[in-house]
């Protein structure tokens, strides 16, 4: 299995043209196991970093101002490492001034970033409708009622899209990292979970689910979502960031149960962190997410296992696979080896594993 993988991997390796305006476009292979590059439907895999913040834990929308410089560093430095996509976190509250009004500068801004990463020959994952710093949720927003909250989600995608369109640079569009059904009834604007490292990757897409099962709840926010993209893009590619909890199993769920929800998806997006001595669960959890269309492991990172694990787990999520995606926030490996943290510590030990794998892969895309 791993020699036919190698084998396919290597001619992702294909010469595409150099300039950022003729770069491939990215679609769905004929088997729905994975992409294709067009117009010569060579494979793509995509292997690429989360840029979600800085060594700071900054949010991209509050330093591409006044350090873009740094900005395209780490765009270098991604690429460098091997990097053929780049997953951005776009924030809901620095792209929207209102429920129908998007702010032009910030879309300006994104204008500038997809011509970065077409300069870079990077791939952009768009994940939208960010809401990770609490202090920054408009409170306009928080008290829209579920429609109108929709509707305005529905406002941002289009505003994106219509920047986006014509950009072969755009892997895809991800409407929510992690969203989530409750069970039940929240209070009055308490949209999201509980933060994780002072943010708040869950989001909630209503407070109450009343008598509605909860994945038809998320299917019908999924379509309400897609018809407002194609709209006015319909080419790129579109998915959701789902928790690994999102499967219909005893306990925990997030009511996005992946086989109800994609039919009008491209592909499953799913965020998995394999734990010491519970491979095979991952691994179990993954296969679980194969509903007949492409899975890419959007999140991963040796958070709670080693390195060497982590690769085991890559190596055999290849049978249901077709990208990855892990983090990357600023720092090269010559600066993490001098550090003597042990976050950098965890983050050199993934990016040497990185390394390693972006080489068996190919990088995709070459200048």
């Amino acid at each position: 299995m791993l020699i036919a993988w190698l084998v396919f991997a290597s001619s992702a390796v294909a010469q595409e043209p150099s300039r950022s305006d003729d770069m491939p476009w990215v679609a769905v292979s004929k088997d729905k196991k994975g992409f294709v590059l067009e117009p010569s439907r060579r494979p793509f895999i995509p292997w690429g970093f989360n840029y979600d913040h800085d060594t700071d834990g900054r949010l991209i929308e509050d330093y591409w101002d006044e350090r873009w410089p740094t900005v395209e560093a780490h765009f270098g430095q991604m690429k460098r490492l091997g990097a053929n996509s780049v997953r951005i976190h776009l924030q809901l509250g620095k792209f929207m001034d209102g429920p129908d009004k998007p702010n032009e500068k910030t879309l300006d801004r994104l204008t500038r970033l997809i011509a970065l990463a077409g300069k870079e020959r990077l791939y952009l994952n768009l994940t939208g409708l960010g809401c990770y710093h609490k202090a920054d949720v408009p409170p306009w927003y928080d008290r829209l009622t579920e429609k109108d909250r929709w509707d305005a989600q529905a406002h941002f995608w289009q505003a994106i899209a219509g920047r986006c369109a014509k950009s072969p640079a755009i892997f895809c569009y991800n409407l929510m990292n992690e969203p989530v059904v409750p069970g039940g009834k929240r209070k009055s604007g308490d949209w999201l979970g509980q933060p994780f490292g002072g943010k708040h990757f869950v989001q909630f897409i209503t407070l109450d689910q009343q008598d509605r099962p909860r994945p038809d709840i998320a299917r019908q926010w999924v379509h309400h979502l897609t018809t407002a993209i194609r709209a006015k893009d319909k080419r790129h590619l579109i998915t959701v960031g789902l928790v690994d909890w999102s499967l219909d199993r005893p306990g925990l769920t997030s009511g996005f149960v992946p086989a109800r929800i994609t039919a009008d998806l491209d592909f499953i997006s799913v965020h998995l962190y394999p734990k010491t001595g519970k491979l095979k669960e991952a691994l179990d959890t993954l296969e679980g997410f194969a509903v007949g269309k492409p899975i890419v492991i959007e999140e991963t990172f040796p958070l709670a296992c080693t390195p060497r694990e982590l690769d085991e787990f890559i190596a055999a999520s290849k049978q249901h696979a077709a990208g990855w995606f892990g983090f990357y926030w600023g720092k090269t490996p010559d600066e993490l080896r001098r550090s003597r943290t042990i976050p950098d510590a965890l983050m050199l030990g993934w990016l040497e594993l990185f390394v390693k794998k972006a080489k068996a892969i190919g990088n995709s895309v070459h200048e």
